[in-house]
């Protein structure tokens, strides 16, 4: 799983959803919440490109998150991008391995 620490690195990942699915986690390091889900996504096996934006670290690049995609902050939050839009997005306990498995057989 790579970090996104820069706005330049998040519209990358972006414009890499337009010709290839990829995941992308927003997680906070303070919550045990958040790491319970992204224990659930880093543990999840697939062949998607997965990426994580920690809060703390990168708050800009999860603004321009929100902004581009247009849903509202939370942590912990997954996102799975497909053709360059949100395909499916979760938070806190709806990010476990039985709604990651069902937002990847909707796109498949």
């Amino acid at each position: 799983m790579k970090e996104i620490q820069s706005i330049e690195e998040w519209k990358a990942v972006h414009e890499q959803s337009k010709s290839t699915p990829v995941f992308v986690i927003k997680h906070s390091s303070t919550c045990p919440i958040s790491a319970a889900g992204y224990r659930a996504f880093e543990a999840f096996p697939t062949s998607i490109p997965k990426y994580v934006v920690i809060v703390q670290r990168s708050r800009s690049v999860s603004n321009e998150i929100e902004r581009d995609l247009g849903v509202r902050h939370e942590s912990p939050q997954l996102f799975l991008l497909n053709a360059g839009q949100v395909s499916w997005h979760g938070s806190h306990y709806e990010i476990s391995e039985m709604t990651i498995q069902t937002a990847v057989n909707a796109i498949q």
